[in-house]
Order: C-alpha cells, then structure tokens, then sequence
C-alpha cells in the first residue's frame, strides 16, 4: 500500500500541474475582470498635465460617458492607438488620457515637468490628440488603484463616474466595434 502512494501522490501532482498549464493555453491575457466594474472611480485629486496649477477630482467624470485612456509618450503601442483614438475624438466621443511617466520616477531617471509636457506636446502634434485633457498621474497612485498593469488601458466610465468596461490594450477600430461600441451607445442613449 505505501508503494502505491508513493506513485500515485508525484502522479496527482503532476496530473494537477497538467491541468493549470493547459487551462493557461486557452486563457486571453488580455482580459482579466477588474474588480472595479460597477463601482465609483476611485477618489483622486491631480493635476493637468499642461497647467499643473489646475487639479482634477473623481467627480470630473460625472455627466458625460468618457473614455479614460491611460498612456505615455514612452509607449508604443499607445503612439499606434493615438491616431484611432483621434478619430473617436473627432466623432463625438469624450476622452481623457491619464498620463503618467516613468521618468518622472527617481527609480527611472530624473524628468522635469517641463520636459514632460514638452514631449507630450511633441507626440501629440505628431499623431493627434485625441484627449479633452490629461490628468498627471504623478506617483501613480490613481494607476495603482485602478489596478492599471500597464499601458495603454482604457476604462469606459458612465455619467455617473461608474467604471463600465476595462480593457488592455490598444483601441483599434474591432476592439471598438466588438467591445466599446455596444456598451457605449447603450450609456449615451440612456
């Protein structure tokens, strides 16, 4: 009887481990639920990217649906989304970009604000501003608590400041269709 568990206990294990890593096969990394869906943004008060003497709160999502984009200039998946993003913009859509850099970080280097919006500015005029405005996630602490893994991200927040949809990822024209759009036009007719 002991020989047997000692065969059967390594094959248990062994068929467990098989079971994870095949589950992991068919998994899309890019959707994982946010534990945020159907609740408030959380609270925060940052400033403008450009004017840093101008502070946003939660409550600047209230009354419209709003894309919140997150991004940076050092960022290129965010460079191929921008010019979609323009496009969105351009219809009717509201967006903000929540801007944060990794520069600003002593762990990464030392970037002036300055520098920043200098950059900013420079991506922007290159490829289109699609934003109404960027908030300056300075520390990251709005990122953090949205649960942010990177960028680009974009939340879908209804008129009520409720995060509706999250996804990973750039924006592109079937990303918008199959995901955005049905839940969008759902939140602007209501």
């Amino acid at each position: 009887m002991k020989k047997v568990a000692l065969y059967l206990i390594p094959l248990g294990l062994f068929l467990g481990l098989i079971i994870f890593l095949y589950q992991g096969l068919f998994s899309n990394p890019r959707e994982h639920k946010s534990s945020l869906l159907e609740k408030p943004m959380p609270e925060f008060v940052l400033p403008d990217l450009m004017d840093v003497q101008q502070t946003y709160t939660q409550d600047v999502f209230l009354g419209k649906v709003t894309l919140l984009n997150v991004w940076g200039v050092w960022c290129i998946t965010c460079a191929v989304e921008l010019p979609y993003l323009t496009e969105l913009q351009v219809e009717g859509k509201h967006i903000v970009g929540l801007y944060y850099d990794q520069d600003i970080d002593p762990d990464f280097g030392i970037k002036t604000v300055e520098r920043v919006q200098q950059e900013v500015t420079a991506k922007l005029n290159q490829l289109g501003n699609p934003y109404a405005f960027n908030i300056f996630d300075v520390k990251r602490d709005l990122s953090l608590d949205l649960g942010v893994t990177g960028a680009p991200e974009t939340y879908l927040i209804d008129q009520q400041g409720k995060i509706r949809l999250h996804h990973i990822g750039d924006i592109n024209p079937r990303v918008w269709n199959k995901k955005f759009a049905p839940i969008y036009d759902t939140l602007v007719a209501q």
